[in-house]
């Protein structure tokens, strides 16, 4: 044939060899979060589960989806990726727990302009670690070298977690008024909020590179602290009994996630001063003079779990989740009226 020039696809940007490369590199990663009921390893059109495998007789299955926000932007800037993975699994499986269901498979998606193997190595190593942690396997994903898409650099993540529970076991449920709210401690700013928090150190006039005013190491480490992994503590205390509902505080921070598992015509009293607030967000709110409200409904204010619980079983599961390494705050309880009312002051 004439009129051939040779070109071929790497020369558009696209290398196939180098996302050949990557999947053999993070097999072993993946390898390490096999867990019962996984069928099938990386490589195939679609990943197996056994749900019977798992130990499952009657599965509910139990969907969740996210991404990292704009976090990704300060791993980007920073170089630091090696544990925005960890971000990703924690805010899909952290999701799931909180309708009762057992997070079992994972799969990622990875966007960027050119694959680079290091980098996308430790970024999905980051997502297995995260696997491992919540008890899930890492069992396939997709990832997407598309040129002109994305600046240098760039990249963008997206997480698919799918859990089971025993049908009939699904939360919330029984949630009474007197029921107490134990307050799981965060581990800094997690995965929400990262606009706001990116536009505060803006007007702060410090770079990630900076040592940070509120902890040791430098400001983009300090808000890199990867979102905190709460499945296997949080189904101990469920598997225990007494455990209603369980609200995951991200985005809408206490304010509007706690709502979100109460039935209609009951809401919450909180006790602000039960608490410590973590210095991360003490730094914010004073670089933005922020109100104490747009505080507890941007952020997770130190609390990245509450536990509605059964007021006769609030002592002992409290006890069973300290065990578990769990910073445990009786926060509050169940009372009759929609809505969350706070008393006494965070700041």
């Amino acid at each position: 044939m004439s009129g051939k020039n040779g070109i071929t696809y790497a020369d558009a940007g696209v290398d196939i060899d180098a996302g050949n490369t990557l999947v053999e590199r993070i097999k072993p990663a993946a390898k390490r979060t096999s867990r019962s009921g996984v069928m099938s390893g990386l490589g195939g059109f679609g990943a197996l589960f056994d749900l019977k495998g798992a130990g499952y007789t009657d599965p509910i299955l139990v969907a969740a989806t996210d991404g990292v926000g704009t976090k990704l932007r300060i791993a980007i800037d920073t170089g630091n990726v090696d544990t925005i993975g960890i971000d990703l699994v924690a805010m899909c499986v952290n999701d799931l727990v909180c309708q009762g269901a057992e997070p079992l498979f994972f799969l990622d998606y990875f966007a960027t302009g050119k694959l680079e193997l290091d980098s996308a190595t430790r970024i999905i190593e980051g997502i297995a670690e995260g696997c491992a942690q919540s008890g899930c396997a890492l069992i396939g994903g997709e990832t997407a070298e598309m040129p002109g898409m994305y600046h240098d650099g760039d990249f963008d993540l997206a997480g698919f977690a799918v859990g089971a529970m025993e049908r009939g076991q699904d939360l919330p449920a029984g949630v009474q008024e007197g029921d107490v709210l134990l307050g799981l401690g965060s581990n800094g700013v997690h995965s929400n909020g990262y606009s706001l928090v990116r536009r505060l150190v803006e007007i702060s006039g410090l770079s990630w590179g900076d040592a940070s005013p509120f902890s040791d190491g430098t400001l983009g480490e300090a808000l890199l602290a990867p979102t905190r992994l709460y499945v296997k503590q949080a189904l101990a205390a469920y598997r225990a009994g007494g455990v209603h509902a369980l609200a995951h505080i991200t985005g809408g921070g206490l304010t509007e996630n706690l709502p979100r598992v109460l039935p209609e015509g009951l809401g919450a009293d909180i006790d602000l001063t039960s608490w410590e607030l973590p210095p991360v967000f003490k730094w914010l709110a004073g670089v933005g003079n922020m109100e104490e409200a747009e505080l507890l409904k941007t952020f997770n204010s130190g609390i990245g779990m509450i536990a509605v619980v059964a007021a006769d079983r609030a002592d002992a599961l409290a006890e069973l989740l300290r065990a578990e390494g769990e910073t445990v705050s009786v926060i509050g309880k169940v009372t009759e009226g929609e809505g969350v009312r706070y008393s006494g002051s965070i700041l």
